[in-house]
């Protein structure tokens, strides 16, 4: 029988999967702390459920390469609004 925690790791871990979404995003829609879900992605799935985490590894390393790109876009937004 899984505990709370597992049964939510693995739900995060299906969400990150389906909607390739980043940590902070699914600490939103599950209402807990990015720290969470990490620790849940990272630490608890891997022994819950392999093949989900290395699903989930895959969009988190592609998240994490992606970064900088998305970071760069977010400040050109913020200062282009700040002109106008």
């Amino acid at each position: 029988m899984k505990t709370f925690a597992e049964e939510r790791s693995v739900q995060l871990g299906e969400y990150i999967v389906e909607h390739k979404a980043t940590v902070r995003a699914a600490a939103k829609i599950f209402g807990v702390s990015k720290s969470t879900v990490h620790m849940d992605v990272t630490d608890r799935l891997k022994n819950v459920d392999s093949a989900l985490f290395s699903q989930v590894r895959q969009v988190l390393d592609s998240n994490k390469a992606q970064r900088h790109i998305r970071g760069g876009l977010a400040t050109k937004e913020k200062y282009k609004k700040e002109k106008t």
